[in-house]
């Protein structure tokens, strides 16, 4: 019977694992960290992880290691030169969030947009419940309908967005970080170009070569003062220190942040915005609708049959 370790279980939200752990000789741990792995690794066939580095050097000296099953769509948690080097399967799992995040990303425009944070607050401080007035016009409210939404990175999740801004009244155009051109229904822009046009700009694209520091100082002061922007992509594709000083000079309206360029974020000027609300932020969680994360460990459970079934 195959030996099947989970470094990082808390990843999973505490859900049935089950469709995984009875796949073999089973052991999951809550987190792991860098100096466990090795030891936790050892006479492992499989190795679950989500967010635990594996690298050349752990690699190397788990000769019993034939796949890593990532619980996530991203694979820069592995060494994956190495791993095809040695011989070791590395596969994830794609496409279970799509839903989630598009939904999230609409949510965060709604929010922003509505000054939804705000107004729950007047209500529940007893601030509403204190005056004699039925109606309270403390910061405004903007509609989502007729606005332009301008897209940076139009994949699965970049056009399940552009889907559901279009049914909300919502013009599109997107902009492309790979270069590659391709025939879309939607308009594409050159990122300044992009930048000045929209009201609402939600980024969907990879972290890497191109897209670290994609948004910075010169692009934010590109955006209209009205205008937001989300990012539910990767940390490191906004410049955060920028974007506290834009949300502090009302160089743009508001921003959502579901990934950061460090999570957890420690000390950043994010924390202390002149106006807070202008900020909507989540712990990384844009993702994790609960039908998303059943989906996601039923395919890492069929991504370890699938690897297993020749070997019995």
């Amino acid at each position: 019977m195959a030996k099947i370790v989970f470094l990082d279980e808390y990843s999973l939200g505490g859900y049935d694992l089950s469709a995984i752990s009875s796949l073999g000789e089973y052991t999951g741990y809550d987190r792991t960290t860098a100096e466990q792995v090795l030891e936790r690794c050892k006479g492992a066939t499989v190795v679950i992880s989500n967010k635990v580095y594996i690298s050349r050097e752990t690699m190397q000296q788990l000769p019993d290691l034939k796949m890593i099953a990532i619980s996530a769509t991203g694979m820069n948690n592995v060494d994956i030169e190495a791993a095809d080097e040695l011989g070791i399967v590395v596969k994830n799992v794609s496409g279970y969030s799509t839903d989630s995040v598009a939904e999230a990303t609409l949510g965060s425009a709604l929010a922003l947009l509505r000054n939804s944070v705000y107004y729950d607050r007047y209500f529940k401080n007893g601030s509403y419940a204190a005056t004699s007035d039925i109606f309270h016009f403390g910061r405004p409210i903007s509609l989502l309908k007729g606005k332009n939404w301008g897209i940076i990175g139009l994949g699965t999740i970049g056009h399940r967005v552009a889907y559901l801004a279009e049914a909300f009244g919502c013009n599109i155009a997107y902009t492309s970080t790979s270069g590659v051109a391709r025939e879309e229904r939607f308009p594409r822009k050159e990122l300044n170009e992009l930048l000045q046009w929209a009201d609402v700009v939600s980024i969907h694209s990879p972290l890497n070569a191109k897209t670290a520091g994609l948004i910075g100082k010169a692009e934010l002061e590109t955006m209209k003062p009205t205008s937001i922007i989300i990012n539910v992509a990767r940390g490191g594709i906004i410049d955060e220190a920028a974007l506290a000083d834009a949300l502090n000079s009302d160089t743009i309206a508001g921003a959502a942040l579901d990934v950061f360029s460090s999570e957890p974020l420690p000390a950043s000027p994010l924390y202390d915005l002149k106006d807070p609300d202008s900020l909507l932020a989540s712990p990384h969680t844009a993702w994790a609708a609960d039908e998303a994360v059943k989906v996601l460990i039923e395919g890492v459970a069929t991504n370890i049959k699938n690897f297993l079934l020749p070997l019995r």
